[in-house]
């Protein structure tokens, strides 16, 4: 594993370092902007029908509150920046030579690491009180561990068991808690207050249960890297590639309301959702 993280590492190293110009921070100003947008009323857009009268296409009480509980504004604003430094410099170049590997490789890593990350999953279903999605994740984990040789084939899916992933965040939502404040993790990236105490709660459970004692001791320095290279990897995510000035405010906005409907969707939730392959519209995830 070692030498796997110092080709990547020798990869970045040939790799010519480009250093991004952001936009300047201007907080006051910002606000001011999205006050006089927020006052033109954008949303009150409207069309002509067929028979002359105007249709407002979507009215503004419809439009969800672009207010987003943020107290540790200044703070999270500066590992905003810090982590995409960080992302441009080292973070982008080692996920794009991990890229470079040859397709199987990255499959048995990525699989590995989900078939890894199953047991915890487990755990907090049975936290949520969704036994069914944990027996279904606890068959996949024993098929991929044995069939699928360590988790490195992901033979579950195959035989129709989908992979369905939870964490202990989503376990203190199914209980009530709120989101909380908006948080940026240095590295990690935007994040609430619940969902950083959910990173440590899932760290916890995998550390005790500590499968194939792979989460103690020099193993666990070595596979923790390689864990976040192919999640960074696998995640398409830029920072600033919209080029919007407010790239800051809409991130923080979709990704908490998105944690909320995320909430909305665990609540409402109480049998699997069974999928009639035989019908023309069904979608499956």
């Amino acid at each position: 594993m070692l030498v796997f993280a110092a080709l990547l590492l020798a990869g970045c190293a040939s790799e010519p370092l480009t250093v991004h110009h952001l936009p300047p921070q201007t907080p006051a100003a910002d606000t001011a902007a999205a006050v006089a947008l927020a006052a033109s009323n954008p949303f009150q857009s409207a069309v002509s029908t067929k028979d002359g009268a105007d249709t407002a296409l979507l009215q503004a009480a419809a439009v969800p509150p672009m207010h987003t509980y943020d107290p540790w504004e200044r703070i999270n604003r500066f590992f905003y920046r810090f982590n995409t430094r960080f992302d441009e410099a080292i973070f982008l170049p080692v996920a794009n030579n991990y890229q470079r590997l040859p397709a199987p490789l990255q499959a048995g890593v990525h699989n590995f690491f989900g078939n890894l990350a199953e047991p915890t999953t487990v755990i907090n279903d049975v936290l949520q009180l969704q036994l069914h999605s944990g027996l279904r994740s606890l068959g996949r984990f024993i098929i991929n561990s044995s069939i699928g040789i360590g988790g490195l084939f992901d033979v579950a899916t195959r035989l129709r068991l989908q992979s369905s992933p939870t964490g202990f965040s989503a376990t203190l939502g199914r209980w009530g808690l709120h989101p909380g404040p908006y948080l940026v993790i240095p590295i990690l990236g935007p994040s609430t207050l619940r969902d950083g105490v959910g990173l440590l709660g899932d760290y916890g459970l995998a550390y005790g249960v500590n499968v194939a004692d792979l989460y103690r001791g020099a193993k666990g320095y070595a596979l923790w890297p390689i864990d976040v290279t192919d999640q960074r990897a696998n995640t398409d995510f830029r920072y600033y590639a919209s080029g919007s000035p407010f790239e800051y405010e809409t991130t923080r906005f979709l990704y908490v309301h998105r944690e909320l409907l995320e909430d909305e969707a665990l609540h409402a939730r109480t049998t699997p959702t069974v999928i009639d392959h035989k019908a023309p519209d069904a979608v499956s995830h």
